[in-house]
């Protein structure tokens, strides 16, 4: 009789004792007044006088760009982007570009700087694009490096869709909110950085323990590396890199510098009043090689060879963070 209550309860949550045992006498329970009152005392049934109202979500979930109403639905369809801000120890700002796959849940990229311009953000997506493809749609919220025309025209071009989430509704966003939550939590809440070189190399290396050793529990309790390479085509897999095409619509890469001119490594290191060229290079090889050789069986089953334009670009995002901040 107690899951009958309950039942009714469940689907009635405002009715006291009374009206689930007229319920209950209706549905052909033989059973008294004081019984059922008894039960009801006894389970915590009561009806609180105060109840807190719930706001419900616009439609069928939120905004029409909202991660409820336009789900991903295989890999490389919807991708989710946006900024975690830190500090180092002397109390500079730390500023965290995430990119995330949202149906695999893997973390694509996590760059780091003392700040992002908005075509910070196109150099970083450029290079993502490169490496795996385009994605279909990409969410965000309305931030002004996300939002600038420079972006979305770039976006249009590679025929990738831009989903602007309400404002002041991070929760629209929620695959890569839960992330940022994650990346909090397990690291940056117990890390203190002495300078942003140590912020990128600790930061890296934990994006690439979440995406190859973390179990994650929406995936049953697969790493997001190996609930992606057991993918099938129809689940949206894309072929591994020596055999992908160039990203759909991206915007070209310049053609190759001629010889005459300085490699594209050297171009701002001497914006840097204590660097040389040597440290530079010898920077930028330490963090390509930390990209793309620090990975595991998972990995390479994935992403065998990368493609020289992602390289290229790559060698972008390095300049243009050593224009903002030098290593």
């Amino acid at each position: 009789m107690i899951d009958a209550v309950r039942t009714i309860v469940e689907c009635r949550p405002r009715f006291g004792h009374p009206r689930v045992y007229n319920e209950l006498v209706t549905k052909g329970w033989a059973v008294g007044r004081e019984r059922v009152h008894r039960l009801w005392k006894q389970e915590g049934m009561q009806v609180p006088r105060r109840q807190r109202k719930r706001k419900r979500l616009r439609g069928s979930g939120g905004s029409h760009n909202s991660c409820v109403r336009h789900k991903p639905l295989q890999r490389n369809h919807v991708w989710g982007y946006d900024f975690v801000t830190e500090r180092t120890e002397d109390g500079r700002q730390l500023k965290l570009l995430v990119v995330l796959d949202e149906f695999t849940r893997e973390c694509l990229a996590i760059e780091v700087a003392r700040s992002f311009s908005a075509n910070d953000v196109k150099l970083v997506l450029q290079y993502l694009f490169a490496v795996r493809g385009a994605p279909e749609h990409i969410r965000s919220d309305n931030g002004p490096e996300f939002v600038a025309k420079d972006i979305q025209r770039w976006l249009g071009q590679a025929e990738v869709g831009a989903l602007y989430i309400e404002k002041a509704s991070p929760w629209e966003n929620g695959y890569v909110e839960s992330f940022n939550g994650k990346l909090r939590d397990q690291l940056l809440n117990g890390e203190l950085f002495l300078s942003l070189a140590e912020a990128r190399y600790v930061i890296d290396e934990w994006r690439l323990d979440y995406n190859h050793r973390r179990p994650h529990s929406s995936l049953n309790w697969q790493t997001p590396a190996d609930y992606a390479a057991g993918l099938k085509h129809a689940d949206g897999v894309f072929p591994s890199a020596q055999q992908a095409d160039p990203p759909v619509g991206a915007t070209p890469l310049p053609p190759a510098q001629p010889a005459s001119t300085p490699p594209i490594l050297y171009n701002n290191w001497n914006k840097d009043p204590g660097g040389s060229p040597s440290s530079v290079a010898d920077t930028f090889s330490h963090r390509l090689k930390h990209r793309f050789l620090s990975i595991d069986a998972h990995h390479r089953s994935t992403f065998t060879i990368f493609p020289v334009p992602a390289l290229h670009g790559y060698s972008e995002v390095f300049n243009s963070s050593m224009t903002r901040d030098p290593v």
